[in-house]
């Protein structure tokens, strides 16, 4: 896919789904690149709008800037003349401007700007961290507000003024006051994403705050499933959105919440379950146990 301009990337993730695809290692917890490609065709075969490489589902976190760089451009060379692929950028200011420049070079059609790595920031702080990524390149850039890089309306206003190539907030927090304040003071000058985990639980009600769509983990091994889901939110079909909440998110929750960090393991063992072969996590995640994947996989049968 050729490089998208901002508005027209913009235009492209607000129609649709959106993923962040798995990262799958082999028995030794290297990148296995056989089986990543062979899951992003899969990924990319249905009518989603557009996939994140390395993000947070894709264990991000645990992967070295060489890693971040490789996986993308699989990601890029597998599925990217059939949907935009973001890029992460992460950590440091300097780390992630230097990620910025790196995505556009392997041929990513945007980014998505986490949190600065640990330290606590002021909004003003932020505003500069988010201005210098957005000058790092042409992509269209969308930011997460979340954990130590929660922005107030004001700070959302300022950098969607002062950046051009800002098209999206990604909602980490759920915070309805905040959203609605922020969606009166920006409007449609961005692109707003949620991105609580398991999205489809708040998924019906965001939409009235101007939250138009949002990452799903469930698409990683169930697509048809979540698209289906997204669908009935975008027809705000109640009755069908609260049927599916029923019979497998809010089950597929209660497992998730057991431990720290299995909102990632469940989608692998998700793979697993459907017979994709999710494979592990790296540290510091753990995997589901095995009755917690047999559990897993029985939900699963119910929808698939």
């Amino acid at each position: 896919m050729t490089l998208l301009p901002p508005d027209a990337l913009a235009d492209r993730l607000k129609s649709g789904l959106l993923s962040f695809p798995v990262t799958h290692f082999d028995a030794d917890l290297r990148v296995d690149e056989a089986r990543y490609r062979e899951h992003l065709a899969w990924q990319s075969s249905f009518d989603v709008a557009g996939l994140f490489a390395a993000g947070g589902t894709g264990e991000g976190f645990s992967l070295t800037s060489e890693e971040i760089d490789r996986v993308l451009r699989i990601a890029v060379e597998e599925a990217g003349d059939r949907v935009p692929v973001l890029a992460p950028a992460t950590g440091s200011t300097a780390q992630a401007v230097a990620q910025a420049e790196a995505a556009q070079a392997a041929g990513a059609s945007g980014l998505l700007l986490f949190p600065p790595y640990l330290t606590e920031a002021s909004q003003a702080g932020l505003v500069e961290h988010i201005g210098a990524v957005c000058r790092a390149s042409d992509l269209g850039v969308i930011v997460y507000s979340r954990a130590n890089a929660v922005l107030t309306d004001s700070t959302v206003a300022e950098v969607a003024d002062r950046n051009p190539s800002l098209i999206g907030l990604k909602d980490g927090i759920g915070d309805i006051e905040q959203m609605t304040r922020t969606y009166a003071k920006v409007g449609d000058r961005l692109i707003y994403v949620g991105g609580l985990p398991t999205a489809e639980t708040f998924a019906l009600p965001l939409l009235q705050l101007g939250v138009s769509t949002y990452s799903s983990a469930l698409y990683n091994f169930l697509p048809e499933f979540a698209l289906r889901f997204y669908a009935a939110v975008r027809a705000q079909d109640r009755v069908a959105v609260y049927q599916m909440l029923n019979d497998f998110v809010i089950p597929y929750i209660d497992i998730r919440d057991r431990q720290r960090g299995y909102a990632v393991s469940i989608v692998k063992a998700g793979l697993t379950a459907v017979g994709r072969d999710g494979g592990r996590v790296r540290p510091p995640l753990t995997d589901l146990t095995e009755a917690e994947l047999s559990e897993l996989t029985t939900l699963v049968s119910k929808v698939s």
